[in-house]
C-alpha cells in the first residue's frame, strides 16, 4: 500500500522487504540507489523527482543543503555529487527509506549526506541551521493542511539568499500550492513546466525592514 511510505516504520505496517536498485541516470551523473517495498517509488525513480533533477540549477557549491521528504534519497544525492563541498541533509518520516538512503551514499562514495529521521532531525543538525537550498517532490497525499505545516515549517530556514525547487504535477494542486506560497509572503515563481509537473522556485521570505524612524 501506498500509505506504507507515510509511516515510520514500515515492517509494522505489513510491508514486507523485497530488496532491489534502480539507476538514476542523468546527463552529469550515474548512481544506483538500494530501494524496498514500503517506500514511495520503489520501482524506479519516480517521474516528477526526474524531471526537478533535470530542471533546477546547479546547487550552490557550498552550505548546508536539505532534501525534504527524500524517501530512498534521489534528490539529497544528486544534490550530494553535484555538490561535494556541501553538506547535505535529507529528512524523512520512513526508516526504511533512509536507512536505504544512506546505503546508497555509501556505495555511491558520497560522505557529505546525512539521512535522519524527522524527528530526530532538529537535535541532530540544530534547529537553527538555515539553507542555501531546498529540494524536495514534497509529499501531496498527506493532505493540503499536512503539506502547508510542512512546508511552513522548512521554508523559513532558508538563508536569506537561499531558494527551494518543488516538483508538484497540475493535477494534484500545483497551481493552487503557488498561490498559497505567494499569499504566505514566500516568492513563488514557475521555473519550469514538463510533462504536467510544475517546477516552483520558492524565494526566502522577505525580512521586515525597520519601521520608519527607527535605526535596526
Amino acid at each position: 500500500m501506498a500509505a506504507h511510505y507515510f509511516t515510520e516504520d514500515p515492517d509494522g505496517a505489513g510491508a514486507a522487504h523485497r530488496p532491489a536498485t534502480v539507476d538514476l541516470v542523468l546527463p552529469d551523473l550515474h548512481l544506483r540507489l538500494h530501494t524496498d517495498r514500503g517506500v514511495f517509488s520503489p520501482d524506479r525513480v519516480d517521474p516528477g523527482t526526474r524531471i526537478l533533477l533535470d530542471a533546477v540549477p546547479p546547487p550552490p557549491a557550498h552550505g548546508d543543503l536539505l532534501d525534504l521528504g527524500c524517501g530512498y534519497g534521489p534528490i539529497a544525492l544528486t544534490l550530494a555529487a553535484r555538490a561535494p563541498a556541501a553538506s547535505v541533509w535529507a529528512v524523512d518520516v520512513n526508516a526504511r527509506a533512509l536507512e536505504l538512503g544512506a546505503r546508497s551514499a555509501q556505495t555511491n562514495h558520497l560522505d557529505n549526506v546525512r539521512f535522519l529521521l524527522d524527528r530526530d532531525f532538529d537535535a541532530a543538525a540544530g534547529a537553527g541551521r538555515r539553507y542555501a537550498a531546498i529540494w524536495s517532490n514534497p509529499p501531496i497525499r498527506i493532505g493540503k493542511d499536512a503539506l502547508h505545516r510542512l512546508l511552513e515549517r522548512w521554508l523559513d530556514r532558508l538563508t536569506p539568499a537561499g531558494a527551494a525547487h518543488l516538483v508538484v504535477h497540475r493535477h494534484l494542486g500545483a497551481d493552487s500550492l503557488h498561490r498559497w506560497l505567494d499569499t504566505r509572503g514566500w516568492p513563488t515563481s514557475r521555473a519550469a513546466s514538463r510533462s504536467g509537473y510544475r517546477i516552483l522556485r520558492v524565494a526566502a521570505r522577505p525580512t521586515p525592514g525597520p519601521a520608519p524612524g527607527k535605526t535596526p
